[in-house]
């Protein structure tokens, strides 16, 4: 089966305070993006990812090279929004896994467990689901993260971002690192029906994740380290990944 893997990395980076896109802010002399390009590489699965860049996208294509095809997202309308702009390069694939710049400590373990899982269940969305005991110490950082919500026989209902969450669900421990893997098809079918009807007036790929729970779809997950969930917007998180 074909994968193809989509890397967000249009961020501007402005709560980083650098000049820098977010894609190349350096971790242990590396830029983000690079360390996960390292682990798509090493878990074989995908020759040719696919980055989705922004505004400073050519500073991003200079130093990674052409060894990648590159999609722009001239304006940032959300995460649903980014994947619909790799449509026309990625339209060929069986199967989409979605990962994230900014999250340099993804492994190759982890993205090739993720595609091993998604073709063995025959799902037509698979997730990586991250479980902390609370939000102290260094966890405070999944504050600000995605929360699954599940029914009462624990199947997967939907993910609720924390800005659109009620109380209860503020309280949910189990995180959405946001790294998916999708049934291509179907991705795109319903990538298309995505509104921009929440807080932050963006076009959520999360959304997708309640559109086939309502389909009655095979939705499965695997569990990760939190350490390799963790994602970085601002200085003190940089700090943060560097210590761990």
């Amino acid at each position: 089966m074909n994968t193809q893997i989509i890397i967000l990395a249009a961020g501007h980076g402005k709560r980083m305070q650098s000049e820098l896109p977010k894609a190349l802010t350096p971790l242990r002399g590396k830029p983000f993006v690079k360390h996960v390009l390292d682990a798509v590489a090493s878990s074989k699965v995908c020759d040719n990812p696919i980055i989705v860049i922004g505004q400073k996208g050519d500073q991003v294509r200079d130093v990674l090279g052409s060894s990648y095809s590159y999609a722009v997202q001239s304006e940032q309308l959300g995460t649903g929004h980014a994947v619909m702009i790799a449509e026309d390069i990625a339209k060929d694939s069986d199967t989409i896994v979605v990962l994230y710049a900014d999250h340099p400590l993804v492994s190759a373990e982890t993205i090739k467990n993720l595609i091993d899982t998604h073709k063995q269940k025959k799902a037509v969305l698979t997730m990586a689901t991250a479980i902390v005991p609370d939000f102290l110490d260094w966890r405070k950082a999944f504050l600000s993260f995605g929360k699954f919500v599940r029914d009462e026989k624990g199947e997967i209902k939907k993910i609720v971002e924390v800005k659109d969450a009620t109380e209860e669900e503020l309280e949910i421990k189990e995180v959405n690192p946001a790294y998916m893997c999708f049934d291509a098809k179907w991705m795109w079918e319903h990538l298309h029906m995505l509104k921009n009807e929440n807080a932050q007036n963006e076009y959520y790929l999360t959304d997708l994740v309640g559109m086939a729970f309502s389909e009655n779809q095979n939705i499965t997950s695997i569990s990760i380290d939190p350490r390799e969930a963790l994602g970085v917007n601002t200085k003190e998180q940089l700090k943060l990944i560097e210590q761990l």
